[in-house]
């Protein structure tokens, strides 16, 4: 398990365990982070089963839990898509502004070593995009999902050129 120690609490990365994809499903439910995200989210059985198969039955994925002295906090993922690995977290409300995604990103940084490695927040969500920038990783562009703009975010490749 890896931790760090800050002035809200000790934030720890561990293995996920089914009873924290309820609590990730709440998470993914929170009005506010879906407006901050521009996510859609799943309906329970789906959820579920995307998490067991999809994230957690993938080899190629590398998971954990973030906890605040103990606490389930949220997740942090790191996956391959086409020819990129990307990283993404999410984090309950009560996290939000204490330093949690901060810490958190940090020691998963340390667990997954490819880079480049791409990230693709809301460009809306300013928080997200700071916490990564804080990280080094650089604007390389813009992506959309759907009808919205998301920034492409890069760790140790080529940043945006003119």
């Amino acid at each position: 398990m890896s931790e760090e120690r800050g002035e809200h609490g000790e934030v720890s990365l561990r293995g996920v365990t089914d009873d924290d994809l309820f609590v990730f499903l709440a998470h993914e439910h929170d009005p506010e982070a879906l407006r901050r995200s521009r996510f859609t989210p799943r309906p329970r059985d789906a959820f579920l089963r995307h998490w067991r198969e999809r994230v957690l039955g993938d080899p190629d994925c590398l998971v954990r839990t973030v906890t605040l002295d103990g606490e389930v906090a949220g997740s942090v993922v790191s996956w391959t898509e086409g020819e990129r690995r990307f990283v993404g977290y999410w984090l309950g409300r009560p996290y939000w502004g204490r330093g949690v995604g901060t810490r958190a990103l940090g020691l998963f940084l340390e667990m997954d070593p490819v880079r480049p490695l791409y990230a693709d927040p809301f460009g809306g969500n300013t928080a997200s995009v700071r916490l990564l920038e804080r990280h080094g990783f650089r604007r390389a562009g813009t992506v959309r999902h759907g009808e919205d703009e998301h920034v492409l975010l890069v760790l140790g490749g080529p940043a945006a050129t003119g």
